[in-house]
C-alpha cells in the first residue's frame, strides 16, 4: 500500500477518534442532537478509511454506503441490523 494512502487511513482514523472524544463530552452534556451528529461524521470516517484501505476511493456518502452494504452488507461479512443506523431510532 502507498505511504500517501497509508497516511490518509491513519488521519480517518484518528478524526474517527476525535469524534469519540466529542461525542462523549456532548453525551455528558446532553448534547444529544449534536451527539448523534458526531456518531454519523465518525461512522464516515472510519468508513472512508475502510474503503482506502480496500481500494476504493470516493468523497460521497451515498457511495460510500453503497459500497459498505455491497461488501460487507450483502457478504454478510457484518450483520445487516448492525449496519442500521435511523434517526427513528432516538
Amino acid at each position: 500500500m502507498q505511504d500517501e494512502i497509508k497516511k490518509i487511513i491513519e488521519y480517518r482514523i484518528n478524526q474517527a477518534n476525535q469524534v469519540i472524544n466529542e461525542v462523549e463530552l456532548l453525551i455528558q452534556n446532553q448534547f444529544y442532537v449534536l451527539a448523534v451528529n458526531r456518531i454519523y461524521y465518525g461512522m464516515f470516517y472510519i468508513l472512508l478509511a475502510l474503503s482506502l484501505k480496500h481500494g476504493f476511493k470516493t468523497s460521497k456518502h451515498s457511495s460510500l454506503i453503497g459500497w459498505f452494504n455491497k461488501e460487507f452488507v450483502k457478504t454478510r461479512e457484518v450483520d445487516k441490523n448492525m449496519a442500521k443506523f435511523s434517526y427513528s431510532t432516538f
